[in-house]
Formats: C-alpha cells, sequence, structure tokens
C-alpha cells in the first residue's frame, strides 16, 4: 500500500483554488493507498493567521479531521526535511514546493502537484 504524505501547501489547495485534492488523488491512484501528514504540518497550518492564507489553512485543518487523515509525528524541525527523511519507494509526496519537488526527485520519489491551477498531476 502506497502511503501518501500531504504537505503543507497541498492542503490549502481546496480553499485557494477550489481543487478536490481527494477527488484528484483518487482518480490518479491505481493501487491502495493511506492519506498522511506531518506533526509538523499541522503546526505550521496552525501558525498562519492573516488574510487568505488562514482561510486556507483552517480549512486544510478541517479536512486532516473530516478525512480522517494520519498525523505522524517526527523528531525533524523543518517540515521538508521531515518528509525527504520519511519518503521511500513506497511513498508519494503531495505537494506544490518546487525545491522539496527536486529534492525527492533526486531519491527517486514520485509527487503530486497542482497544475495549471485546475487538476492535480503525478511526476
Amino acid at each position: 500500500m502506497k502511503k501518501i504524505i500531504l504537505d503543507t501547501n497541498f492542503l490549502t489547495i481546496p480553499y485557494q483554488f477550489k481543487v478536490d485534492i481527494f477527488e484528484e488523488i483518487e482518480r490518479l491512484m491505481e493501487e491502495n493507498y493511506e492519506l498522511v501528514t506531518l506533526d509538523k504540518v499541522v503546526e505550521e497550518l496552525k501558525k498562519i493567521k492573516r488574510g487568505k492564507d488562514a482561510v486556507a489553512a483552517k480549512i486544510g485543518l478541517e479536512l486532516i479531521k473530516k478525512k480522517d487523515i494520519k498525523v505522524i509525528n517526527t523528531d525533524v524541525n523543518k517540515v521538508d526535511n521531515a518528509i525527504v527523511k520519511l519518503a521511500d519507494e513506497n511513498t508519494i509526496v503531495a505537494t506544490n514546493d518546487k525545491n522539496l519537488r527536486k529534492n525527492l526527485k533526486n531519491k527517486n520519489i514520485k509527487t503530486f502537484y497542482l497544475r495549471s491551477k485546475k487538476h492535480i498531476v503525478m511526476s
């Protein structure tokens, strides 16, 4: 079973771009998977308190609860570093962060990201 790690910026897509990330993941996945996120992602979402990003973050936190997304505790301070450390051949990382995607590509880890502000693609 694949593990899909949801990054902070990915959880804000539903509000910011009106894209149903869960439908998109379901469309792209041909095998069983588990959605997870990190404790540091939850912390980042809780810290966003201003403007439209605050609403997006609040919705991201609600989605974690509503979709019963497992939260993995980590011992690494930076979210990106924790994701890279946890990712393996059975992991897909859902993120829009270009640097993180580049680092994951170097480890041969697949990623989901938003393309054209309309749909999710895998690379």
